[in-house]
């Protein structure tokens, strides 16, 4: 008998020739079982005393009084191999379970029907406790959960992915410290970094682990696995923020799209998929699911990452719903982008720009459309390109309007950009939010460098974007010189120029009028610095002459015009008159 034969006996005992698997104790075989491609021959008796389902399928056959008894079992879960190891264990041959075999054993377990009911330590209750002893190793934990898609239903029905995934959960939601004592097989030896062991174990408390030390090994997971484990670390209260880094570390690894340059030359998709070996489809499929998955706090995801993604989705051509989550994400943390990471290039082969206008259009009106500025912020008084009341409540909004206005002089040497666009996409952001509108005005006149061809009423309807009282004084002397503007916005700005000048100059007079009412020992009623008001008086001197001779220029270009008459009412209006003209330097100079 099979049962009566030694361990060493029975070993040997079995062979394979090709497609056929046999057991040569002596005794001839009795049943033929086949699996997949593989026929068994072997005995019956010591299947039917371990397993339910050989029993029930053999008293069947046996029944029909046949020669021959032959079954088919090409659904056993792990194939041919499994049950090679199933047929070894039924003869009594001791057979190692390991990480990659134990779930395909214990779902062949239960298929077959290998209760205790039909031996003491048959094979489920054997694989059921080697499981219990590898959910408590990381590693091994990871191994058998990839190896549970070898045989997805069976381990599902079996909660053994269920009870895997919340092992991982629980161990990477833990403190990496209680776990990782480094374990060795020797003892009172050395580690490879000299350290001395006693009974295995290092005698120095190791350095403890970062937050992202389960990061790349759970990145080896197939998705539907790596997504279940990433819902149950958020179920036991992972923080966001980790698990919003774990998520970009995997989505790194299965989408090489990511790790491409966003420089337009780079992000030309001619035949984005040659250099990859990842198929688009396949990576369209991972973005769109991933993207649902990220926190939806603000600031858990960097705003780099996310605009870095949304560009991988227009290139894969993800679907829209993904990419109007992607714009809505971004949008809510606008303030915290830099102008490289927008400069996203058009997709389409229909579009005319070369960067997408249209999705930082829809990414601003998602910003503005959760910013609110609060009623005491707008508008601010600006004073010397300072925000005079409101600044810390503004700042996020401040920020973007730079960051729109450095994108407008990126995009505004684009000759197929329309007029249009560039208006609507400056015209989102506030008046009140520029407290300087120098970045507004260079992007301006780049926008007119690049399309000289706008007509004078185009150019009049560019220009209405920009307030000429917060120009700089370096930027206003740059517009009052540049001849691309309209000669209403140059008399603007000379105006405005001018009355800032004189708003200067009566604040020194009045503070030093005020300092030598303080100090009466000075002579004559001169300040008591007269060389430093000197040079003053004399800087504001030659900034106004400056200023008369432009204007003087302005109004012979006028007299050139074939309405004079109505020209020269307008430059009146602004304070240009003949009777009181205000850029003469001589009326406004203190005699010194």
């Amino acid at each position: 008998m099979a049962s009566s034969m030694g361990l060493g006996s029975i070993s040997e005992a079995f062979h394979r020739e090709g497609q056929t698997w046999y057991c040569t104790s002596g005794l001839p075989t009795d049943v033929i079982i086949e699996v997949g491609e593989m026929s068994f021959h072997i005995h019956k008796f010591p299947l039917i005393s371990r397993s339910g389902l050989l029993e029930r399928l053999i008293e069947e056959v046996s029944s029909e009084d046949e020669s021959e008894c032959v079954l088919q079992l090409h659904d056993v879960p792990g194939g041919d191999k499994v049950f090679e190891l199933i047929a070894k264990f039924s003869y009594g041959v001791k057979i190692e379970f390991t990480a990659l075999n134990v779930v395909s054993l214990r779902c062949a377990a239960e298929y077959l029907k290998m209760t205790e009911d039909y031996g003491e330590g048959n094979l489920i209750s054997q694989t059921e406790g080697f499981l219990n002893e590898v959910f408590g190793d990381w590693k091994d934990s990871l191994k058998v959960l990839e190896s549970c898609a070898e045989v997805q239903e069976y381990a599902e029905e079996l909660h053994i992915v269920s009870r895997c995934v919340d092992s991982l959960a629980m161990k990477a939601c833990a403190d990496s410290s209680l776990f990782n004592w480094p374990i060795s097989g020797g003892s009172n030896s050395q580690n490879a970094t000299g350290t001395v062991l006693w009974n295995g174990i290092s005698s120095e408390r190791p350095q403890p682990l970062g937050e992202d030390w389960w990061f790349e090994d759970v990145s080896f997971l197939s998705f539907p696995l790596y997504k279940r484990l990433v819902l149950a670390v958020e179920l036991k209260g992972m923080k966001p923020e980790t698990i919003a880094a774990s998520l970009i570390y995997y989505a790194r690894r299965h989408l090489p799209l990511m790790n491409r340059q966003s420089s337009f030359n780079d992000a030309n998709h001619a035949n984005p998929g040659t250099s990859i070996s990842i198929p688009e489809a396949d990576q369209r499929l991972l973005l769109e699911e991933i993207v649902v998955l990220f926190p939806t706090i603000k600031g858990v995801t960097s705003t780099k990452f996310l605009l870095g993604l949304l560009r991988t989705a227009m290139i894969l051509h993800a679907s829209q719903s993904c990419i109007e989550n992607l714009e809505t994400r971004v949008g809510t943390q606008l303030d915290q982008a830099v102008l490289v990471d927008l400069l996203i290039p058009s997709m389409g082969y229909s579009v005319e720009t070369l960067y997408d206008i249209d999705c930082v259009q829809r990414i601003l009106d998602h910003f503005m459309s959760f910013y609110q500025a609060p009623a005491s912020s707008s508008p601010n008084i600006i004073e010397g390109g300072q925000l005079v009341s409101g600044a810390d409540s503004l700042t996020p909004i401040t920020m973007v309007a730079s960051l729109v206005d450095g994108y407008l002089a990126e995009v505004a040497p684009d000759v197929n950009l329309k007029l249009p666009k560039f208006q609507a996409l400056a015209a989102v952001i506030p008046e009140y939010a520029r407290p300087l509108e120098d970045g507004l005005y260079h992007a301006m006149d780049i926008y007119l460098k690049a399309h000289p061809w706008l007509t004078d009423f185009e150019r009049e309807q560019l220009c209405r974007l920009m307030n000429c009282q917060k120009l700089s004084l370096e930027a206003s002397t740059h517009a009052a010189q540049n001849e691309r503007l309209p000669l209403r916005v140059i008399v603007q700005v000379l105006f405005f120029e001018q009355l800032r000048l004189r708003t200067s100059i009566s604040g020194w007079f009045f503070v030093d009028n005020l300092e030598n009412s303080q100090n009466p020992s000075g002579s004559l009623g001169l300040p008591k610095n007269d060389a430093s008001f000197r040079d003053r008086v004399v800087g504001v001197d030659d900034r106004l002459s400056k200023l008369e001779r432009e204007c003087s220029s302005i109004k012979r270009e006028l007299h050139k015009l074939k309405k004079p008459k109505r020209g020269w009412f307008n430059l009146h209006r602004l304070g240009f008159g003949r009777s009181t003209p205000p850029c003469s330097s001589k009326n406004q100079s203190p005699v010194v």
